[in-house]
């Protein structure tokens, strides 16, 4: 895997790291695959139970693509006619964001700073956002004349609403992170030298719970969210059985009963 992205597995917990510093984590060809293999390494690996996405530096968080190899990339495609360019958003982004927001067991994302476009895109796709009370957010997409990618247009929508959606992607504007905390899009803010202790904390803790209830409840509320309540209920059904047949569920009921703190096993 590529220095430009970081991935470790510790206790349950894989960390992926944006590591470009120097170029606020902006997503040129070589991160945007090297990421791509790290979160498909970490949804489908069973050692892994939970995810935390960070990047490096105290600038960015994912300033999004990286606009100077993609000049590059447009003129080599109008030499060649082969139109190549925008095929990142299947070939990278796509794959990127599915990993992440299906993954059967949670992902935190810790932004550190300016999260924008794609960048964006992939602290929405997370479960939990912790964010720096530095940091910042902008849609940008259609600053630079496109429309929204990385899973924007079905991730915003269902943390802002539509309303708020359509108008923050028509007019893109930098979002604080107070803004961002009262819209939803961050869920805890704290000071930016407590970022990564605070996130690690909060994804060590979930590496430790009940992982197939984790994934169930990932699983239930995206199917929610599109379907009429007798077929979520039907879901639920499904979905607690699987549940309640896993080891950490009873776990639980004889932690509950001896009154102890359970330790789960995420199985």
């Amino acid at each position: 895997m590529a220095d430009t992205v970081l991935y470790e597995v510790s206790d349950g917990l894989a960390t992926i790291t944006l590591n470009r510093p120097g170029a606020m984590n902006a997503l040129n060809v070589e991160t945007k695959v090297a990421l791509r293999e790290a979160a498909r390494a970490a949804a489908d690996d069973d050692a892994v139970r939970a995810v935390l996405l960070t990047a490096a530096g105290d600038r960015a968080f994912c300033v999004g693509q990286d606009l100077k190899e993609h000049i590059g990339l447009l003129a080599e495609d109008r030499e060649t006619g082969e139109g190549r360019t925008m095929s990142t958003v299947r070939e990278h982004y796509n794959p990127i964001v599915r990993a992440l927001v299906e993954a059967p067991k949670p992902v935190v994302a810790a932004v550190n700073g300016v999260a924008a476009g794609a960048g964006l895109g992939f602290a929405l796709a997370a479960d939990h956002r912790i964010v720096a009370e530095t940091a910042s957010f902008t849609t940008s997409f259609a600053g630079v004349a496109l429309t929204a990618d990385s899973g924007v247009s079905w991730t915003l929508p269902r943390v802002v609403g539509p309303g708020r959606a359509a108008d923050l992607l028509l007019f893109p504007r930098t979002i604080t992170a107070r803004e961002a905390f009262e819209l939803g899009i961050a869920d805890r803010l704290v000071p930016a030298a407590e970022l990564r202790a605070e996130a690690e904390r909060t994804a060590r803790a979930l590496a430790e719970g009940p992982t197939v209830a984790y994934a169930a409840l990932k699983e239930s509320m995206a199917y929610g969210l599109t379907h009429s309540l007798a077929e979520t209920l039907e879901k639920e059904d499904e979905l607690q059985t699987r549940a309640g047949s896993s080891q950490d569920h009873a776990i639980a009921v004889r932690a509950f009963v001896d009154k102890e703190k359970p330790k789960y096993l995420g199985r």
